[in-house]
């Protein structure tokens, strides 16, 4: 099997002068994922490989660089599955940990449990020895100024839900096996406590060999209402190619529920899609040893892989 990796930035509406770093970053995680996969690595490590290094962007809405809820603190959410045995483990409002993605997979792996939230997921990441992040490591400038911005009286906040940027990814890796990561800050001036899609199994991401991995990114209550991450794979079962199923998913959304989104997808024969109903989304993949990327609808670069390495070390 050839493997393959699609990533995800998050979907919604891109500011100008924040597209060159989606891009950047989404190339960045793709080829740190892609790199496991060429030496044989599975698609669990480099899932988490390339959202990790998203989180670790500033440039996306998950680890450092998380929006803030009403109170002004950062409660993150994420979710790792393995399409092998439908293994999973998830956070959900997770404070001071730089990488919420590495703590869901301890929950699938040291735990029998698959969501902890919380206070409870503190714990267990202290038991676990994950170090604590100091929240201010993880607020960004421009996240405080949105939420500042989003606390004045004739604000409105949905209008800032639209620049999301939850992360995500999916891949499939040389012995079939497929496996999705989806990580995300979640709303912006959301309710203590909310959580969204991301950390919620079927909606924020899926994985199953028999059929093959989805990560979804928007608006996360849409999200849930039609399991939409689940919702893909199932179309992809009755046959529906990962494009046509990812399309027929999100136009159900939008017109039973009203929702925006995007989805990433790759089916158990290394078959990809990347594709969203809002205005863009950042994504990436590498396949066959090229590098495509883009965040409009219709935007496509390729490149080689050689290549992509050689700027990206420049």
């Amino acid at each position: 099997m050839k493997p393959v990796i699609v990533v995800h930035g998050g979907a919604g509406r891109i500011f100008k002068e924040r597209e060159e770093g989606s891009r950047a970053g989404v190339v960045r995680a793709a080829l740190r994922g892609y790199g496991i996969l060429k030496q044989g690595g599975s698609a669990l490590d480099a899932v988490e490989e390339a959202v990790r290094s998203m989180e670790d962007d500033p440039h996306f809405n998950a680890g450092c660089g998380s929006v803030l809820n009403e109170k002004g603190e950062v409660e993150m959410d994420a979710i790792i599955m393995d399409g092998k045995n439908l293994d999973s483990g998830a956070v959900a409002a997770v404070k001071c940990i730089a990488n919420p993605i590495k703590l869901a997979r301890l929950v699938m792996e040291k735990t029998k449990h698959m969501l902890l939230t919380d206070h409870g997921a503190r714990l267990f990441a202290q038991a676990m020895g994950v170090p604590e992040t100091p929240e201010e490591k993880l607020i960004t400038e421009r996240s405080r100024e949105r939420w500042r911005k989003n606390l004045e009286p004739d604000s409105n906040p949905e209008e800032f839900q639209k620049d999301l940027g939850t992360v995500g990814a999916v891949a499939i890796d040389c012995e079939g096996n497929v496996a999705c990561a989806t990580s995300t800050g979640g709303l912006s001036n959301k309710l203590i406590g909310r959580v969204g899609d991301t950390a919620c199994i079927g909606s924020g991401g899926y994985a199953d060999n028999r059929s093959g991995a989805a990560s979804t990114t928007g608006h996360g209550e849409s999200i849930m209402k039609v399991v939409l991450a689940r919702l893909i794979l199932y179309h992809v079962e009755q046959g529906m190619s990962p494009e046509m199923a990812a399309d027929t998913a999100l136009d159900y959304m939008k017109t039973r529920v009203g929702g925006l989104g995007g989805v990433i997808v790759v089916n158990s024969s290394g078959e990809w899609a990347a594709r969203f109903s809002t205005k863009q989304m950042s994504w990436a993949t590498v396949k066959d040893d090229q590098l495509h990327y883009g965040i409009y609808a219709g935007e496509r670069h390729t490149k080689s892989v050689d290549e992509a390495l050689t700027s990206e070390s420049g």
